[in-house]
Formats: structure tokens, sequence, C-alpha cells
């Protein structure tokens, strides 16, 4: 018996680690990202259409050719007529356009131009660069977050926020979710949601929600907006421009899938937070909750020890300037033309002013404190700003490389032969794949509005219906492509990229069918 006791105690061999294929960070796929941009330019024909922008120092058209020689021609529509541009000569001499626009029926092979191996880390010092004015901006935002947080105001707010939503919380994400549908239809809020992590992430986990939540109340709502854009001067305004048409045509089906697609977000976040809430194991993102909450909880160590904290009129008032630095900010960009440096300047101000609130007094915690907590609060988000500053390195290397023009220019070949619902649904899918390469709205928008709408005319179909079309497919891929704003939201949510594949593809799915649908009717019914 001892002998069998003995071989049933016998030790097992381990098991063998089962092999796991891991999605990458966003740095490693950015990094990944402009290796293949490199490869493309030695593989993709080199090409350019001559573009034209309009010169308010001369009054006149400058028209740059695709081997680079330059000529100005009046400002004029009979001049614009002789290029083929159909666009009212007032959208340039306004200001309403200021991009380089493309000229239709002028592209012209080069010699290629293949990026070499330096490029790779050139690339993303230029887009670094050129990103800067967004990166100061999400600095003085960290460190206005850092500071407030250093104040005891947000964990006291906290506490008497909770306390008041109790048993109504997906109200707050409801209320949240529908403002930022309407900041992304009527403004276009795209890097400016940024700012809305810091004051709404916390409330929601205290709430019981997860980072998904998050980012699907603040970045796919406003996407979600901005994608049945109606009046939104960075999308359906500028692409109208371009395509030679006012935008209020084709408003009231942009309007009406606008209604239709908030209706479907709203039940998706529903349904996904109230499993959440119910069964926290649910959540995607399940695996990296406590380091996410670790990250944004505002949990202060006076609760950690167990003290009680008070609500003092000092916390309140730090906590109504904070607030109120979000409205002024959307009121700045809305009807005072702000754009990144005057509200990272606004944002300053406030933070400046919390700086002395928080440093003086009985409780304060001196000026060297408060130095500590901007500095820590602004370094916590560099990996936010580099993200961004990546990004923008792929399309120089695209754009250096001559190549992207190519590929509209092969875009508009695929659809010249096809009429109908068939040419709107392609025209979707030749969007979808250019707002990998053109992630942002305006700029596809001058380059390929004028190359596109023409072709419109030629099948009978409203000009307004390609509007609609590149709208729908450019921002069904900004919702994934991590040339656009989603690594730097995830980046700031310490949020994997597979996790928000599997939240966001149903929406992608929906964009593409439901908008494929809308296309359709406009096309048969216009």
């Amino acid at each position: 018996m001892g002998n069998v006791g003995a071989v049933n105690e016998a030790p097992q061999a381990p098991k063998k680690k089962k092999f796991k294929l891991k999605m990458p960070g966003a740095f490693v796929i950015l990094f990944i990202l402009t290796i293949v941009a490199v490869i493309a330019t030695w593989t993709i024909p080199a090409g350019a259409y001559s573009k034209m922008v309009y010169s308010s120092s001369s009054s006149s058209l400058k028209i740059t050719s695709p081997t680079g020689k330059v000529s100005n021609v009046p400002a004029t529509q009979k001049e614009l007529d002789k290029l083929g541009v159909k666009i009212d000569i007032k959208q340039f001499t306004s200001g309403g356009i200021t991009d380089a626009v493309s000229i239709p029926n002028t592209y012209k092979r080069l010699k290629q131009k293949p990026a070499q191996v330096g490029a790779i880390t050139k690339s993303m010092v230029q887009g670094t660069i050129e990103a800067v004015d967004i990166m100061v901006f999400i600095f003085v935002l960290g460190g206005l977050i850092g500071v407030v947080k250093a104040s005891g105001a947000f964990e006291s707010g906290l506490m008497a926020l909770t306390k008041k939503t109790k048993g109504h919380e997906f109200l707050l994400i409801f209320m949240v979710s529908i403002l930022m549908v309407l900041g992304g239809t009527l403004c276009g809020i795209e890097e400016e949601a940024v700012a809305f992590y810091p004051i709404l992430v916390p409330i929601f986990i205290a709430m019981g929600y997860d980072s998904i939540v998050s980012v699907g109340a603040i970045f796919l709502s406003s996407s979600i907006g901005t994608c049945f854009s109606t009046i939104n001067p960075f999308s359906a305004v500028i692409a109208s421009n371009a395509a030679g048409i006012p935008f209020t045509e084709g408003i009231v089906w942009r309007a009406t899938g606008l209604v239709i697609a908030a209706i479907v977000l709203e039940f998706y976040l529903y349904w996904y937070s109230k499993k959440v809430k119910d069964t926290p194991t649910f959540s995607y993102t399940y695996d990296d909750h406590e380091e996410f909450n670790n990250m944004w909880s505002v949990e202060s160590s006076d609760e950690k020890k167990g003290k009680k904290t008070f609500f003092t009129s000092r916390k309140k008032f730090i906590l109504i300037l904070f607030v109120a630095a979000f409205p002024i900010m959307v009121w700045g960009v809305m009807s005072q033309g702000w754009w990144f440096p005057t509200m990272a300047s606004s944002f300053l101000a406030f933070a400046i002013v919390i700086m002395i609130l928080t440093a003086t007094g009985r409780y304060g915690i001196g000026e060297k404190g408060v130095v500590d907590a901007f500095v820590n609060g602004a370094s916590s988000l560099v990996g936010v700003s580099l993200i961004i500053g990546l990004a923008r390195g792929i399309n120089i290397v695209l754009n250096n490389g001559y190549i992207s023009d190519t590929i509209l220019q092969y875009s508009s070949s695929l659809v010249s032969h096809v009429s109908g619902p068939i040419f709107i649904i392609v025209m979707m899918f030749i969007f979808f794949v250019l707002g990998f390469i053109v992630p942002s709205s305006s700029g596809l928008a001058v380059l390929s509005m004028p190359i596109f709408a023409p072709l419109a005319d030629t099948v009978n179909i409203p000009r307004f219906a390609v509007v609609t079309a590149y709208q729908f497919g450019q921002y069904a891929m900004l919702f994934l492509a991590p040339t656009g704003l989603v690594m730097a939201t995830l980046q700031m949510l310490n949020m994997k990229y597979s996790h928000w594949l599997r939240f966001v593809w149903p929406v992608v799915v929906f964009v593409l069918v439901f908008g494929g649908a809308l296309l359709v009717m406009e096309v048969l019914f216009s």
C-alpha cells in the first residue's frame, strides 16, 4: 500500500505553456507601419497631380505642377473652369478652402523616389515636430490634471457625485455620448476630445465601468458624429466646397443617418456598460483593469488610510475652475477659431490659478509640491504625445515618396467604368482605404473631391453622394487606423489595440453596411 501511495504522490511533469500570439503595443505597431510605408515607396509608382492654392498676398491662384514648376493665374471663376475645378472661386478668396487642391486630369508619373532606411527614424522626428502644437496642449492638460489631483478636489467631488448618481449611472454615459455625437457632427471634435478623458474617466471608474466604456462614450461617439457630419466645417462643408456644391445638398440624408447611427450607438453602449456593471469579468479589458484603475483612480492617500476627506469650499472652487476650462475651450474652438496653441494657453491660465490655490492656505502643499504635481502630470502623457507624432511620420513617408496621388489616380480608374449603386459602393470602399493613407478629413477632402466629384456627373449621380461616401468610408477606417487618433487614445488609457478591435468591429461593420444602404438610396431616390 505504501508503494501505491508513493506512486500516486509522484510529482507530475510541469505542463508546457501554450504559445499565445499577442498584439504588439502602439509604438511597435506604428514602427512596423513606418517600415511598411518605406517599402511601399519602392514598390508603388511615384506620381502626382498639379496642386492649386490661393495666395492672398497676390490675389492669385498658385499652381504647382507635378515636377515642381510654379505658375500663377488670376483668381477668377473663368480660370477655375479652364482648369476643370468645379469650385466657386469665393471658397478660395473667403478662406473656406486653404489647403492645396488637386487639379483633375493632371496626374503625371514621376521618377521613383524611394525612401532610404534613414527615413524610418527621420520621419518619426519630423512627424513629432509637426505635431508639436498638439503635444504642448497635451502636456499642459496633463500638468493641469496633476495639480487638481494633488489638491484633493477630484476625489472629494467624485464621492459627492457618485452618491447623487447611484442607480442612474448610465444616464451620465448617455449624456456625454450625445454631446460628443453633436460635437462631431457640428464642429468635428477629434483631437480636442483628448481633453475630456481626465475629467470623465475617473467618474466612469467610480461608477464601476471600464476603459472601453470611457473610449466608447468619448472617442467613438465623437467619431460617429463626424462620420455622419451635417455642418462640420472640417468634413461635410469643406468636402462639399471641394466638390463644387453647397454643403446643404444631401444634409437631410446625413442628418437621417446621424439619428439612426446615434440610436444604434447608445443601445450598443448600454448593452456593453450593463454587462460590465453586472459582471466585471465580462469586460474586454478585464486583464488590465487593475493597472487601468491605478492609473486613473483618484482615491486619495487619506482615503487609503481610512481617513475622512472633506469637500471644502477651496476644493469646490478648484473643481469649478477645472470643469469651466472645458466649455470655454469648446466655445473658443466653435466661435473664436481657437487652435491648439490658444487652447493650451487657456488651460495653462487655469492651471496657474489652481496651482496658487493648491500651494497656499492651511492645507497647501507649497510651491515645490504644485510644481512637482504639474511636471508629473505632464510627464504621464509623454507617451500619448509621441504616438501622435509617430503616426504623422507615416504620412510624411508616403507623401515624400509621391505615392499617395498614385493611389488616388488608380482609385479613380476603378470607378470610371461602373455606374449606379455599384459606383457609389465602390467609392465608399475607396475612401475606406484612402482613410488609412490620409487620415485628415479636410486633407482627404481637398485632395480627392476635385478628382472624384466630376466622375459622378458622368454616371448621373448627385455629387453630394460622393461627399457622403467620403464621410462613411474614411471614418469607418479611422475607427481602426493606427495612422489616425486611435493609437493616441489607446495609449492614454493604456488599452491594448486588440481589446479595442474586439469592441469596435461591430460599429465598423454597421457604418459600412448601413452607410452603403443609405448611399444606394441616395443614388436611387435623388
